[in-house]
């Protein structure tokens, strides 16, 4: 059987990470607007995820700045110290929030991430959203210096179109620098990727996409079909189309595959979604689902330990095929 724990490359960059990694947005401790969508996790809780992360395989981290203003870059910090991590034992993203600021705030800001990272250098550095002032030209130019002064090691993207994923990609080569990765949403249940240009530009262009929200919020889980009465405590999310009683009818043959497979292979309907977007477009993807629980890191950690068979990963490319 296929060993999913082999390291894949990410981008054309050389830097080695598992095909899961662990979001860290739930570590923001309820510190601004982003950080609210969390209960803020208690630090023993925090470490706990951090350290069975790395015992199950994980190797790489990714957080932000807007993630609590940097309450979740501090905590993966201590966190991978409590774990007994040297620097270079573990690989690090962060992002750039472009919000409001012009592309020179790439450059201002650095040193306040690599603080609050301190002592683990910052392997990959996204710009978080296309919303800043300059455009992706100018912050690309600023990647480039952050790259030619040895800060950071790769530059990514997030949120990023087709269009706006290969003029970044221009411009970081003319320095001989590879874009690494754009990092989107992406799901059995949010498959969009695949009809806007990003995925096949992604593949032609080597650039490695991550996906973030893998289970659909929870939704490939199939806990709300089940028990609608979960939706009365779900949050921000019942503003999330798919969570209405339309959204539900839509999405269930595909959850019912999920559920199907997920008694076959003996795993959990999470692991079935885990491990299909790991796989379904060969080395490409990679995914990183968050935890507040113990449990969700040995969910997230196990979805590496098996393989589905071709044939079942089409069949689940047919019943969601609606979501692309």
């Amino acid at each position: 059987m296929e060993n999913l724990k082999n390291l894949r490359s990410l981008g054309q960059t050389g830097i080695m990470i598992t095909p899961i990694g662990l979001g860290c947005w739930q570590f923001s401790k309820q510190k601004n607007m982003a950080g609210k969508f969390w209960p803020s996790l208690d630090d023993s809780l925090v470490d706990r995820i951090v350290s069975l992360s790395i015992e199950g395989g994980i190797n790489w981290f990714d957080t932000a700045e807007v993630y609590g203003s940097g309450e979740s870059e501090k905590a993966l910090s201590r966190s991978l110290r409590a774990a007994g991590r040297k620097p270079g034992e573990v690989i690090v993203a962060t992002k750039w929030w472009p919000a409001f600021r012009f592309a020179s705030s790439i450059g201002k800001t650095i040193d306040q991430r690599m603080k609050l990272l301190n002592p683990y250098p910052i392997d990959l550095y996204q710009v978080h959203q296309p919303w800043g002032f300059s455009g992706e030209t100018a912050e690309m130019i600023q990647m480039t210096e952050l790259i030619e002064r040895k800060l950071i090691k790769a530059v990514g993207v997030s949120n990023f179109n087709a269009r706006k994923m290969e003029n970044s990609w221009k411009v970081l080569r003319k320095s001989n620098i590879p874009l690494a990765s754009n990092q989107v949403r992406y799901s059995l249940l949010d498959r969009t990727i695949e009809s806007n240009g990003v995925m096949d530009l992604a593949k032609q262009l080597g650039i490695t996409i991550i996906a973030f929200s893998p289970l659909a919020q929870g939704l490939v889980t199939g806990k709300f079909h089940d028990n609608p009465e979960l939706l009365k405590s779900i949050g921000l999310r019942r503003y999330n189309p798919q969570f209405s009683r339309k959204g539900l009818e839509k999405s269930r043959p595909a959850i019912n595959l999920v559920k199907e497979l997920a008694i076959r292979y003996n795993v959990t309907p999470s692991q079935i979604a885990l491990n299909w977007i790991i796989r379904f477009n060969g080395d490409t993807v990679v995914a990183i689902p968050g935890a507040t629980k113990e449990d969700h890191v040995r969910e997230n950690t196990s979805a590496m330990s098996f393989s589905l068979s071709d044939e079942d990963m089409a069949r689940l490319d047919k019943a969601s095929a609606i979501f692309k």
